[in-house]
């Protein structure tokens, strides 16, 4: 059975927006950096704020006081998670693509977190105009 691709919710107009967009998150201070539960809860809110898609979570914990890190898989790319809980330090990747709004999953993520400060950058993922030219590494 053939699928009509012109009709998916994953289709972008190349003109009108980059395929993706990916917020780096640093958050210091907050809540949950040993939590897993708190942390899945956390990634399935920022998710569904944006209007993504979840398709699986994985968590991993290193330990009783140690950090976690893991990633919500999306239909339209992934939300990620890195915690230091020893040095109050937790690092999030929101990356979507197609009609998602990744600020939103990271204002979600702010609520979730209440970190005492964070910084968000934010790049936009095969802008052509951004994208610096040159040869592949083994490229002959």
């Amino acid at each position: 059975m053939e699928k009509d691709l012109a009709a998916s919710p994953l289709r972008i107009k190349p003109e009108v927006v980059p395929p993706g967009l990916h917020l780096l998150l640093d958050f210091w201070g907050g809540r949950y950096a040993r939590d897993i539960a708190a942390i899945e809860t956390a990634l399935k809110a920022a998710a569904a704020a944006c209007g993504a898609t979840v398709l699986d979570v994985i968590l991993h914990s290193f330990g009783e006081n140690a950090g976690i890190t893991g990633v919500a898989v999306l239909a339209e790319s992934h939300i990620s998670i890195h915690t230091w809980p020893e040095t109050d330090y937790i690092a999030l990747d929101v990356f979507t693509c197609g009609a998602c709004d990744a600020h939103k999953a990271a204002d979600e993520l702010i609520l979730h977190f209440q970190p005492v400060k964070y910084e968000i950058s934010a790049h936009k993922r095969g802008n052509e105009k951004a994208r610096r030219k040159g040869v592949a590494l083994g490229a002959n």
